[in-house]
């Protein structure tokens, strides 16, 4: 209890050191002029920030927005304008209340009381409105920043699935997930995390479908988050997660709206931040990583065999380079004959072991990979493959690595990309570096003493309390519809037991397709 008296204490002192003087506390004064010098005053006289003073019949007030936030039209037009002609019938009327019923032609529009309003209002787009005589404010929805428009994705991408993707406006990717699922049960709950950013947040699930504890557990969570700042959704990531020490992603992030709305529609929360293309959605299991948006658009054997297709991609991306070494360190009695021969040829003048070998072609190739994402796009496409190609080949030539050692590390590459989500795929590069370590050392056996521990670690982790493994470990044969095989779309009827606890059902009965019932035979048809 003591303890978390002064953690409490802490985190108390961390928030005035952040902001030592609380807006709430603060009330609005009467005369606009002096809020309008406190105003300035607070914002360091910014050139950004603009104040328009004007008239109303008798009464006087000033409007203040943020240049480039507001949107300039509707400021001008739809409050301005019908601020200069507007007639007031009576000076006895309430002006206040009669410029909300009558002057602010905007569609949403509030009465604030306390200077944290007003910066959230002003900081959010929005206009606010000071008039003489009173201690309260009028706040006018004008947002209008400039916006990316919606584009194709360009990290997930799909052959027939939908083409547009998140954008860096939180209104806008949540239209795009509404638009999806025009259900009165989906709910938007927001918030503002950042002490000094105030980034905007939606937590989105869907009512009735969503298990209730896991909602709770993502706004618990959420709240308890105490930083200065959130430049994106990798902040919240690692500031939610189960598990910080482990390599593998325990929370799932995407830029296609599709994908987020499969997730909602089985039970799951997304998190949108305002800033960043990228949902967050959560739990995120294991199995999931490997699945992509084309498996569901296409027939399910097609998806079946892609799918398990990756798995084994994931798997050689893993051992690929270990199992070499360990093939030709420790365990040459498993290589065909013809086979060895001809690998003791070619590393007959390589000075190396065949782990310098590879870690010297590995280190290469992740540099060469890092110096493409970084380079401009044009650039870095040319640097990347034609690195890796005069490298290759410069290495094979000067005795430093084997020819057989390139093609490995070239499978392992290739492979290695056919990992739908980046997270996983970077997950399964650290992994390697520590098999090769162990091969070296104990061959097969430090693969399979790694590959161990690596379960076990996979096996204790888990994503707001689902274990990551489900439905593999523990085992449930009810939920492996959609795990390393993907059944037909009318034979999986239920939602995943292990996430939802609401509705359960996706379909109704007697969806399986078949030719039309023939009530009548060709020849009784025809004329006798």
């Amino acid at each position: 209890m003591l303890k978390n008296k002064q953690k409490k204490r802490q985190d108390d002192n961390y928030r005035q050191k952040q902001d030592p003087q609380k807006p709430e506390d603060l009330p609005i004064l009467r005369d606009y002029q002096e809020n309008i010098s406190h105003l300035k005053e607070e914002v360091g006289n910014s050139s950004d920030v603009k104040v328009r003073e004007f008239k109303i019949g008798a009464h006087k007030g000033a409007l203040v927005y943020v240049d480039g936030l507001a949107n300039m039209i509707s400021v001008a037009d739809y409050i301005l304008e019908t601020l200069m002609e507007a007639e007031v019938p009576d000076e006895t009327v309430d002006i206040f209340q009669f410029m909300l019923d009558k002057t602010m032609a905007l569609g949403s529009v509030e009465t604030i009381t306390n200077w944290n309003q007003v910066f959230d209002t002003l900081f959010s787009g929005d206009t606010v409105i000071f008039l003489q005589g009173y201690n309260k404010a009028i706040s006018g929805e004008t947002k209008g920043w400039e916006k990316r428009a919606i584009s194709e994705p360009s990290t997930q991408l799909s052959i027939r699935g939908p083409k547009d993707s998140f954008t860096e406006t939180l209104r806008t990717n949540t239209a795009l997930i509404r638009r999806r699922v025009k259900s009165p049960n989906l709910r938007v709950d927001s918030m503002k995390i950042g002490t000094v950013s105030q980034t905007d947040i939606a937590i989105m699930y869907i009512k009735g479908i969503a298990n209730e504890k896991i909602v709770g557990e993502v706004k618990e969570r959420l709240e308890r988050i105490n930083i200065d700042s959130i430049q994106g959704s990798g902040y919240i990531e690692q500031l939610i997660e189960d598990q910080s020490w482990t390599t593998f992603p325990t929370t799932y992030h995407s830029e296609r709206p599709d994908v987020v709305t499969s997730h909602l529609l089985e039970g799951r929360v997304a998190i949108v931040v305002d800033g960043t293309p990228f949902t967050v959605t959560v739990p995120a299991l294991f199995i999931q990583f490997f699945q992509a948006a084309d498996d569901y658009y296409s027939r399910f054997d097609i998806s079946t065999g892609i799918r398990m297709l990756r798995i084994l991609s994931f798997l050689i991306a893993v051992i690929g380079p270990s199992v070499y070494i360990a093939a030709t360190t420790f365990h040459q009695e498993m290589i065909p004959t013809t086979m060895a021969i001809a690998i003791a040829a070619q590393r007959e003048n390589v000075p190396f072991p065949a782990f310098v070998e590879a870690l010297i072609m590995e280190v290469t190739f992740e540099i060469l990979r890092e110096a493409g994402l970084r380079l401009p796009r044009a650039v870095g496409q040319a640097v990347s493959i034609v690195g890796a190609l005069v490298i290759g080949q410069a290495a094979v030539q000067a005795g430093l690595v084997s020819p057989v050692m390139v093609i490995v590390v070239s499978i392992t590459a290739i492979a290695n990309f056919s990992t739908p989500v980046f997270a996983m795929a970077i997950a399964a590069r650290l992994i390697r570096f520590v098999l090769m370590g162990l091969a070296t050392i104990l061959g097969f056996y430090g693969i399979m003493l790694g590959l161990m521990f690596m379960t076990i670690h996979l096996c204790s982790l888990r994503s707001f309390g689902i274990p990551y493994m489900m439905p593999l470990a523990p085992f449930n044969i009810r939920n492996q519809q959609d795990a390393f095989v993907r059944f037909p779309i009318w034979a999986m009827k239920n939602r995943p037991m292990f996430i939802s606890k609401g509705n359960m059902k996706r379909s109704g009965e007697n969806q399986k397709p078949g030719p039309p019932k023939q009530t009548e035979s060709p020849s009784q048809n025809g004329e006798e």
